[in-house]
């Protein structure tokens, strides 16, 4: 029986697909470092937890033995000046989790990116599996830099390398989205006024296209995950906050956004706390991002559970 090892598996996505690949015929390892799995989880035999630290080389060794496939989620997201902290906790943590699976004769590695790392697209220009991108956000940047780690090593010792493009996935149990509804409850959820476009995935979709990387014979390179929807960012919130009956984002001026994001950075600093907004995410957020979904549609995906979110509008 395959093993396949999920890192970050305590966090939003990675607690998701773990979830979902329970019953996948996989033995699944779940890698943790502080925060536990999900309770739920604990109680299936085909579930193991290792508990390891990306940037402590010798606690990854028992994590990647006899695995066939990782899918990796793990990094830092909520906390101030991650300008200081992501080359660190992306680049040279993944660094370190790859040399591991090479030493431990891993075959296949999945990286959950992100189409932002080509820069500025759009439905009409779109992503197209491009490694020499210009993004301007430091969470896209050290992503890129881990798609590049990832695709030097492929060849040379004969892993399959996979990075999924994921565009914003929606649903009900999404942080991002369950963050937006509680800042829509208390009408305080504002958006700026430029419209930006967003590349949607369902969780379903995204989900079960991840599945498919995970078990599909022969699958490697670079995939974008997005449903066949065109929307901007505001379109969509606008069309969420009338779902679940709350005004509509404020449009707000993007010094007002970037001063709020100041005040939770300073406030993750003063008093350790996550900060649900920073500025590098308004930045990264403002940037408009598009992925061209052929590869994912030839080979992982053909038929969509919700072809855009106006059909999945009732998950959220």
């Amino acid at each position: 029986m395959k093993k396949l090892l999920i890192t970050g598996a305590a966090g939003n996505l990675g607690g998701l697909l773990a979830e979902y690949m329970k019953d996948s015929g996989l033995e699944l390892r779940l890698m943790i470092h502080r925060k536990d799995i999900d309770p739920k989880l604990k109680t299936n035999p085909a579930i193991e937890t290792v508990r390891a630290d990306l940037g402590n080389k010798e606690t990854l060794d028992a994590a990647v033995q006899h695995v066939d496939t990782i899918v990796h989620f793990a990094g830092i997201l909520f906390k101030h000046n991650p300008e200081k902290f992501l080359p660190k906790t992306n680049t040279l943590y993944f660094k370190n989790l790859v040399e591991a699976a090479i030493s431990g004769n891993v075959k296949r590695i999945i990286l959950i990116s992100f189409p932002h790392v080509e820069g500025e697209t759009t439905p009409e220009n779109p992503a197209t599996g491009k490694l020499d991108g210009q993004p301007s956000s430091m969470h896209a940047k050290t992503r890129l830099e881990e798609e590049k780690l990832l695709f030097s090593i492929d060849k040379k010792h004969n892993i399959e390398a996979i990075s999924l493009r994921v565009g914003m996935v929606y649903g009900r149990g999404i942080l991002m989205i369950d963050a937006a509804r509680w800042f829509a409850k208390y009408k305080l959820l504002g958006v700026w006024k430029m419209p930006t476009w967003i590349h949607l995935i369902s969780t379903p979709d995204f989900l079960e296209a991840t599945k498919q990387a995970i078990v599909r014979e022969k699958i490697s390179g670079i995939y974008h995950l997005g449903d066949e929807g065109t929307q901007t960012l505001q379109e969509f919130l606008d069309a969420a906050t009338r779902q679940w009956g709350y005004k509509k984002p404020w449009r707000m001026p993007v010094r007002l956004i970037m001063c709020a994001a100041r005040m939770f950075e300073c406030w993750s600093f003063v008093f350790g706390v996550k900060s649900p907004l920073t500025r590098d995410f308004v930045k990264i957020g403002m940037a408009s991002y598009y992925g061209d979904t052929s590869r994912m549609r030839a080979e992982l995906l053909q038929k969509l559970k919700f072809s855009t979110y106006r059909e999945g509008i009732e998950t959220l």
